[in-house]
Parts: C-alpha cells; structure tokens; sequence
C-alpha cells in the first residue's frame, strides 16, 4: 500500500510550492488505494506560528485535500527522538562532541582558505586505538551520527533516476543539538519511517538533505522510502519565485478571487502533463497522475494560464455554486429574482470572482459617476438628452408590456428607426445610464434584470445630472 504525506512547517504561509507537493502527494496515494497523511513539523519552536499553522489547515479544508489519521505534531514526539538518539549512541552508531563554536567556526575558516568544503572533522569521532580530547568544562554537547567514511550512498529517484553521493560528502552531521532538541533531517527521516511512508514526494531543495536521511534509516534499520524529487517552480524569467509573481499565501489566491478547482488544475500542470490536455477535474488527476511522469526540468509560473482556467471554472460550475462563492466578497444574490440572469450575463467575461463581483454590482448598484471617456463620445449635449427622454417616456407608456429583454427588443428597434438612430447612439448613452460605464453586457439584459421603473429612474438621473460633465 503506498502511504505518502505533506509535512509543512508552521513558520511561514502556505504558498503554492508547498501546495503543489501535497497535490502531487494526496493524487498518487489516492490513486493507488493508499494512505495520505499530514504532519506538522514543528520542532523549531522560536519560529513557530500558530496563525501560520491555522493558515495550512485552512488552506487544505479550502482546496478538499482530505488526508487519514490525525495530524501528526513533531512537537509531541520528542520522547520517540530521544529513545532513537539514545539507541544510537548505546550502539556506537552516534556520539557526543563537545566542539565549540569558536572551535568550529575556525575549522570552517582554514577548510575554506584551502578551498576546501567545509565539513566536521571527526575530532569527537570516536575510534579504535584513537584517543579522544578531554572533555572541556562548560561545553554541552550535541550528538553527531557515525556516517559512513568510504563507498557511496545510492538511491533510485523516482524523478531523477538513480543519485549518487560519495559518502565523503556525508560528515559526521548533528542529530541533536546540545539542548537535546533534535535536528530536521533526524526526525524526518524517524517520522517518515514508523509512519509507514512508502513514497516520498518532495521538492528538489531536499536532494541534498537525502543521503543524510538514508545515514540515519541505515543505522536505525529501516528502509527508506522511494523518493521522487520535484524540480522548484520559477518565475517567467527562470529565476526563483517570489510574492510579486505569484509565491504568496494560499490563501490569497481565494481573497484574490479563484476558486480552489482552478488552482488545482494549474498546480498539477505546473510538473506534469498529460499529452496536451490542460484542463483536469480531480477525477481525471486521480485517473492520470503518475509520480514516474513528473518533469524533469523546473517549471514556469504564468499568470495568465491560472486566469484562464479560472475563468473557464467560472463558466462551467453551477449558478447556485458561484452565488455562494460570492458571498465570501460580501456579494449576496441568493434572493434575487434575476439571479440566474445576473450570473449568466457576467460569468462570460469574468477571470476572477473579484471581477464577477464588481460586474453584477455595475448592474445592481445605481452608478454615481459616469465613464468620461465614454460620455464626452456618447452623450451629445441636449441632443442625447432629449433622445433620452423620448426613450424614458416610451418606456413609462409600455411598462405593463416589459418583462424580457424581447420585450425592450420589441419596442426600441421602431424608437430607433422613428429617430432615424445608429444603434450606439442610444445604446451607449442607456448603458452608461444605467451602469456607469460602456464595458457592460447587452442593454437589453440590463434593463430586463433592473425592470423598467428602476431603468427610468436611472436613465432620469443621468439626465438630470448631465452624466456629470462639467
């Protein structure tokens, strides 16, 4: 059974790398009739936040990435750290090292001068025949592992094929610093090994952190996982993602106006590929996700991509879904009698909920300013005007008649023609009536949703305003 997890650090948000790794981790155990687990590695309690931990949570109850079990806190298994660390310097596998760090600061400078890499130099090591230093007075000790000195560290990566570290690249690295808190690489590969992890999906900043991981697995007799290696998400220009282009807060991209299945889609496509598809629901992901079939190489954030299937989930979900996604930007239009029309008449054009917003309050709301641009084409001194105020009284005289925009249809094509009118010559002076702008969907739809009185109404108080022309 494949068992995989997401194992985010409550220091910071969780931002979209981190949430396409959990998406690549939740498909393949999903898929494969597996287990997919959440643990919270918060060991490092000086930077720990709970609004940070609050937000990961959030964020996957707003995505629907469900995982098994409880959450597992790091924080609470340090009993289980400590049996560990104690079996291996019982063994001989790891010991104590009372270097300090004006010592070890000094290596790290001579090792550098000589264009060497810095590593420990096994002072503490302990060795047949070798006689340790005495024990210094004052220094706690952190405790270091035994890594292997000759030979190579291999492992078959699921994305990058099989790696090869010298294990004279591997030193003798801490596993517990001198408080007895343990470090990052020991308790994940702990963790990762009694929580049963089969497969180990990760971002590629971790390459260098697995041989370490399989130091400790091998020492402790576990089998390490299978791990596969995400190449990191870049900017248009390659270079690494920052918030201006995209890396912010899950979170955001909902107060920004996506929806969560939009998102996903654009995640999963961020790595992977299925021939040439684009759009994915999470049936097809669940069908078609391969870890073996990630790419290789980085990919390229494109804002313009995610707009773009966010405007096609905007299409494609239900009416009744967008009302109530809407209400999150404190638009509510559940009761309205023209809901379905409402929608229907904005979702075509809109990229982001924000924008599906701001389109049905341009209809909704009675404008209070007029578009000058628009105007100063449209709106032709008293000639406008008196136009409108023909059309207002034809609209009072049929008002019992108007119900569908048919209806406006049927009684403004003989108004044109009466007045021998271009059809932009009335209808953009009605549209930014009504509206307050030129950019609006048909004026017929409009007035159809506002009914005739409210349209009158609006039409009169541009009128009497003069759309505000000074």
């Amino acid at each position: 059974m494949v068992v995989t997890r997401f194992a985010p650090s409550p220091t910071g948000y969780l931002h979209i790398g981190g949430l396409r790794t959990a998406l690549y981790s939740y498909l393949w155990a999903r898929k494969s009739k597996g287990e997919f687990k959440l643990r919270i590695e918060d060991t490092d309690t000086a930077r720990n936040n709970e609004d940070a931990l609050g937000a990961i949570m959030e964020a996957f109850e707003w995505v629907g990435l469900d995982y098994d079990g409880t959450v597992e806190y790091q924080s609470k298994r340090n009993d289980i750290y400590k049996k560990y660390i104690d079996q291996l310097l019982t063994e001989g596998k790891a010991y104590h090292c009372y270097m300090s760090r004006e010592e070890l600061d000094a290596l790290r400078e001579t090792q550098m001068a000589n264009k060497q890499t810095p590593r420990y130099n096994g002072t503490w090591r302990p060795e047949d025949g070798k006689t340790l230093p005495a024990i210094p007075e004052g220094i706690e000790p952190v405790v270091r592992i035994k890594s292997p000195q000759s030979g190579t560290i291999t492992f078959v990566d699921g994305v990058k094929a099989t790696m090869n570290f010298e294990c004279s690249e591997v030193d003798d690295f801490v596993i517990a610093r001198s408080n007895g808190v343990p470090t990052y690489n020991f308790v994940v590969a702990i963790d990762d090994a009694l929580m049963g992890m089969t497969d180990v999906i990760r971002g590629d900043d971790h390459l260098s952190n697995t041989p370490k991981q399989i130091v400790i697995y091998n020492a402790l007799g576990f089998t390490p996982p299978k791990f596969y290696h995400i190449p990191m998400i870049n900017n248009p220009s390659g270079k690494k993602l920052s918030k201006r282009d995209g890396a912010m807060d899950v979170m955001q991209y909902k107060k920004d106006g996506y929806l969560p299945e939009a998102l996903l889609n654009f995640l999963v496509r961020l790595g992977w590929s299925n021939k040439d598809q684009e759009i994915f629901s999470m049936e097809e992901m669940l069908e078609l996700f391969e870890p073996t079939n990630i790419n290789k190489s980085a990919s390229a954030y494109n804002e313009e991509k995610l707009l773009w299937l966010n405007s096609h989930y905007i299409k494609n979900v239900s009416n009744e879904r967008l009302a109530r996604e809407l209400e999150f930007f404190d638009c509510h239009i559940h009761g309205h009698d023209k809901k379905e029309m409402l929608l229907d008449l904005t979702k075509e054009r809109a990229q982001t909920l924000v924008e599906l917003k701001d389109a049905i309050n341009i209809i909704l709301e009675t404008p209070s300013d007029y578009e000058a641009k628009g105007v100063k084409k449209f709106v032709k001194d008293e000639t406008s005007l008196k136009m409108l105020e023909n059309y207002v009284k034809l609209l009072e005289e049929k008002s019992d008649t108007l119900h569908l925009s048919i209806d406006y249809e049927a009684i403004t094509k003989p108004f044109i023609e009466e007045f021998e009118l271009k059809f932009p010559q009335l209808f953009q002076p009605i549209r930014l009536a009504l509206t307050g702008t030129t950019q609006a969907p048909s004026v017929y739809d409009i007035m159809e949703v506002l009914g005739a009185k409210v349209t009158c109404e609006r039409i009169k108080t541009a009128c009497e305003k003069n759309f505000n022309k000074e």
